[in-house]
């Protein structure tokens, strides 16, 4: 056990945790130099284009005799499951902080993840070797928020591998070995799982207590399922078939289940011959909290988008989801997400991987509904919004949030959170930043809050947040008719006072993306019977009288009445084909000015 380290990377986004990963397996040797590239445990395409993990990736390492088993998080807010994963996995993690941006919102966020787990932190400075590197400026930053000495803080550069030595001698002196229990039953806590189309479900798990061999008969706690373990190994980092997993290490394990759903991530795998009592300490479960509609541009691709949401939904333990009819889309899923980008992932996974057309109707969050005969309601939708007589209140939640950005933009970054229906908590200073704390309703984040914050702060602004609660509020529904026919999949729930200004941005937009028909067609909103905006397509006209040469002004106007006539007809049975674009139109609310 005295030669195992367990440690993870936590960092905000873009401060080089791939990189510094790369480094560390290049520096001991688990790749060979031929086989080495960039972001080599980001295996996804999505995350080598975009240059950001997704996915959590385990890998184990050998150096100076040591047993170094690593997991590389990611770092976007959105993806904070995945690092509390990893963090109840290991005693140690390494805090990156990139030296020409200092500490970020979600360098907060993982410290506290990692304080509140009680892991060794080892500070870390990286990118010294950028002109705009402030080294010091960032060391006094992490000294503030951690109350450590300057000597505590490695200076790295990822990227030409300066100080990495120092970092792994540093890892083995201050990163404590795992505590086992060797008399004790064979227990491992599951940090992930995913579905792999050849072998079956396939399970990381970091042992606690015990040894797993090939071949045992195994057993979840929480799930109850039952399974045989085919094949157990290290991932160093693919996969190494081994003869056990021990207590205090990192592995994997190929099993017979047939889901990754009976596996949950959090539950703890035992023996079936001398099973655990008692579980360890699994993660809280995710939630999702924002919601969209995905709908197939043909109805004949329903059964395609529904099994390839749920072949996603078996690797990504996040992904909920429901069937939806749409009087206009047709049939589709109503898919939960942790956030905007989670989505966006998701949407493009399937149509790449899939090779699906898809229709993604606007995000929005769930709500509270408490009815006028005491029931409770949970809605994912404003098209489930019972009548408005039936509904006593309204709740929606709200986050508590955090933003870090030079102090020079103060004032416009609280003018911005108070136009959100948001107000500040908190306001405090480290050197040239601010940390606003502040809190606001989630509905109203959703949109283009993290767009017009970056725009704000020219890029230096860093937010990060947590659900808080459930508030009520004079909340309505908003619809949107297109030719005096409700489309559901444009409903939203607004606050009272916001829904002149959103209905009129809101068609606007659709006046641009709706294209004209050969009648007029009439674009509204509403709330209940009462409309409170409208704007009209102007019709396309057909030069009719083009034709006619010579004689009275009464054939010009008989031939024009009888097109008035074809387009009363034509505005009675015509239909107005709505392009995708126009189920996203909420996704940038404020106006292109």
């Amino acid at each position: 056990m005295e030669k195992i380290r367990n440690f993870c990377i936590i960092a905000h986004i873009d401060h080089g945790k791939s990189t510094l990963a790369d480094r560390l397996l290049e520096l001991t040797g688990t790749i060979e130099p031929r086989e080495m590239k960039a972001q080599l445990l980001d295996k996804m395409d999505l995350e080598r284009e975009r240059g950001i993990t997704i996915k959590l990736a385990p890998v184990r390492m050998y150096y100076k005799g040591f047993e170094l088993n690593l997991i590389d998080t990611p770092g976007h807010v959105d993806f904070s499951y995945e690092v509390s994963r990893s963090l109840a996995a290991c005693e140690g993690a390494l805090l990156v902080v990139d030296a020409t941006q200092g500490i970020q919102a979600q360098t907060l966020s993982n410290v506290y993840l990692a304080l509140a787990s009680d892991l060794k932190i080892i500070p870390v400075i990286n990118k010294i070797d950028l002109p705009a590197a402030e080294p010091e400026k960032t060391a006094a930053e992490i000294m503030n928020l951690l109350g450590c000495r300057r000597q505590d803080i490695l200076s790295i550069s990822a990227k030409t591998g300066t100080g990495i030595d120092s970092l792994l001698e540093s890892i083995i002196q201050n990163v404590p070995p795992p505590k086992v229990d060797l008399q004790a039953e064979t227990r491992a806590l599951i940090f992930d799982s995913y579905f792999d189309d050849y072998r079956g479900v396939i399970l990381y798990l970091r042992m606690v207590d015990g040894s797993l061999r090939r071949n045992d008969p195994i057993k979840m706690l929480a799930s109850g399922a039952d399974g045989v373990a085919l094949e157990v190994g290290a991932l160093t980092p693919d996969m190494t078939p081994k003869e056990n997993l021990d207590s205090g290490e990192i592995g994997y394990v190929v099993t017979n289940l047939k889901t990754a759903r009976e596996a949950h991530v959090g539950d703890t795998l035992t023996l079936v011959s001398n099973p655990a009592l008692v579980p360890l300490p699994g993660y809280k479960e995710v939630l999702p909290f924002v919601y969209a509609g995905f709908f197939p541009e043909s109805n004949e691709d329903y059964a395609a988008l529904k099994n390839a949401v749920e072949r996603l939904s078996l690797n990504d333990s996040a992904l909920q989801y429901l069937p939806e009819n749409s009087t206009v889309l047709g049939f589709g899923l109503r898919i939960g997400f942790l956030g905007l980008l989670h989505l966006d992932i998701v949407r493009e996974r399937l149509e790449r991987e899939y090779s699906l057309d898809l229709v993604v109707t606007n995000p929005s969050t769930d709500y509270h509904i408490k009815l006028t005969n005491n029931d409770e309601l949970d809605i994912k939708s404003a098209a489930d919004l019972p009548d408005a007589t039936e509904v006593k209140t309204i709740s929606e939640p709200w986050i508590k949030g955090e933003i870090i950005l030079p102090k020079e933009y103060v004032g416009s970054v609280l003018q911005l959170i108070a136009s959100k229906r948001g107000y500040q908590t908190n306001l405090s200073y480290v050197e040239n930043q601010a940390l606003i704390s502040f809190e606001a309703p989630l509905a109203n984040l959703l949109t283009d809050f993290y767009d017009q914050l970056k725009s704000i702060t020219r890029g230096y602004g860093t937010f990060n947040y947590e659900l808080s609660e459930y508030r009520e509020g004079d909340l309505v529904r908003l619809d949107f008719l297109i030719a005096n026919e409700r489309v559901d999949a444009l409903s939203v729930i607004v606050h009272r006072n916001e829904v002149g200004s959103l209905a009129k941005q809101t068609l606007i937009k659709l006046k641009d993306i709706i294209p004209r028909q050969n009648f007029k067609v009439a674009l509204q909103a509403a709330v209940g019977s009462k409309i409170v905006a409208r704007e009209d397509i102007s019709a396309y006209r057909k030069d009719v009288t083009a034709g006619l040469y010579g004689g009275d002004v009464t054939r010009k106007r008989k031939v024009l009445e009888k097109q008035k006539r074809g387009k009363r007809r034509l505005k009675r049975f015509g239909k107005v084909d709505l392009p995708p674009e126009a189920f996203f139109v909420m996704m940038k609310r404020s106006s292109d000015t």
